[in-house]
């Protein structure tokens, strides 16, 4: 996958001395999440602030890895490093038109037999999990225009037939606006294509039904009637109404049962 970096960016990068792979791979900073390890591998966050030319602060997220991978049946031996999957991930959400993460800069380097990736994106400044949303404190329009928005967002994600593959609460993020929110996805390394666009839908939606806890039954009815842009007498909409219930009840017997 070839270097990318987002022309908007080049300027403030170039300001902070960020012109080159070994550059950001050399950058000090902390984390901001403790590296992830595993089978030979890492992979690590950091909150980096940048400085423009004329002072204003400009805020990304970088993370590094290296020997980090995932298997595919494309890659079934090597393995394709995590973020070459999130990075085509995000250039597919942006195709869709679904909101997502926005990247800065990614690049993957090849040395000493280590396989080293980078992905940047831009700080979503002002958002905050749908899973830390005070839904009590909102009021009954509010409560409904985040709900439509969300269903919005994963009606478009699914329409392209595609999976996010791990849709708690915590990976859609959520920012209040005078008028309603503005909400997008993030945690797109498992993102996938299905063949089919309900086997996306039901993966996804009964993920968040069984973990979405603050949200009441009228709040899920709301959801998959804006989903589906039906109303509430609709056959399709009933279905899966009792299709996610019925998932729900067989994963909470498992559970009780050990």
């Amino acid at each position: 996958m070839q270097d990318y970096l987002a022309d908007n960016w080049q300027e403030t990068l170039a300001n902070n001395g960020l012109k080159s792979f070994t550059d950001w791979w050399q950058k000090d900073a902390d984390w901001f999440e403790e590296p992830n390890v595993r089978r030979g591998g890492w992979s690590g966050v950091s909150r980096l602030e940048l400085t423009d030319a004329d002072g204003t602060s400009r805020v990304v997220f970088l993370k590094r890895q290296e020997n980090h991978v995932t298997r595919t049946w494309r890659h079934p031996l090597r393995g394709m490093p995590t973020f070459v999957r999130e990075m085509k991930n995000i250039h597919a959400l942006q195709e869709g038109n679904v909101p997502a993460l926005v990247p800065v800069y990614f690049a993957t380097r090849n040395i000493d037999g280590a396989r080293r990736a980078i992905l940047v994106t831009e700080a979503l400044d002002g958002f905050v999990p749908l899973d830390e949303i005070e839904l009590q404190a909102l009021t009954g329009s509010q409560r409904r225009e985040l709900i439509a928005q969300v269903a919005d967002v994963l009606a478009r994600l699914h329409a392209h037939r595609l999976q996010h593959n791990c849709l708690y609460p915590k990976h859609l993020f959520v920012k209040p606006r005078e008028a309603g929110f503005e909400v997008r996805l993030i945690d797109l390394e498992k993102t996938r294509h299905c063949l089919f666009k309900d086997s996306a839908m039901f993966r996804d939606l009964d993920t968040l039904n069984r973990h979405a806890h603050g949200f009441s039954r009228a709040d899920r009815l709301r959801f998959l009637t804006s989903y589906l842009n039906t109303d509430g007498k609709d056959a399709k909409l009933r279905k899966l109404w009792h299709r996610l219930a019925q998932r729900a009840g067989e994963k909470q017997q498992r559970k009780a049962g050990g």
